[in-house]
């Protein structure tokens, strides 16, 4: 995936270069706590923490179908991860735009919970049938993937925006 990379020099400090889409990704990857925002039915904003793993140029995260975010999603998919640093001098934001999609593949599902326990330990390890997530204690969770549509990077200490589109 090689989206186009424009850097946003309004909001960037002189002399500021791009992000690369490799290094933004890498961060994708690495980062351990997202937060999603949706929007409820009525128009008011949702925003919540949760895990998620990049997978197929995609973040992939889990939601029991009785949660707020699970219903937002029912009824408007588009949504927006964002994941960073919680410091202002350093380190890269970044944040996905995207739609969400249902993940129900027994085959997908699967290789997808061997990625949350490779990435967040045995106790996110989930059991696959009905086309969802089962949790040792009998939660079920539904499984989306957001591929970027589009995607920025703030870079701080070096302050530049990095806008890439899918």
């Amino acid at each position: 995936m090689n989206p186009v990379t424009e850097l946003d020099a309004r909001f960037s400090a002189q002399g500021a270069t791009a992000t690369t889409w490799e290094e933004a990704r890498e961060q994708l990857i690495r980062a351990e706590t997202f937060w999603l925002s949706t929007v409820r039915p009525d128009g008011r904003p949702h925003v919540t923490p949760l895990l998620a793993v990049w997978r197929d140029e995609a973040l992939h995260f889990c939601t029991g179908a009785g949660e707020q975010k699970a219903g937002n999603l029912a009824a408007n998919r588009h949504c927006v991860l964002t994941t960073g640093v919680n410091l202002l001098r350093e380190g890269l934001d970044v944040v996905v735009e995207g739609v969400a999609e249902r993940v129900t593949d027994q085959g997908e599902l699967k290789a997808l919970t061997d990625a949350f326990e490779a990435k967040y330990g045995s106790e996110w390890r989930f059991e696959v049938r009905d086309e969802a997530f089962h949790s040792e204690g009998g939660g079920r969770a539904l499984v989306f993937a957001v591929a970027p549509v589009r995607a920025f990077g703030f870079r701080k200490g070096e302050y530049s925006q990095t806008r890439w589109k899918f």
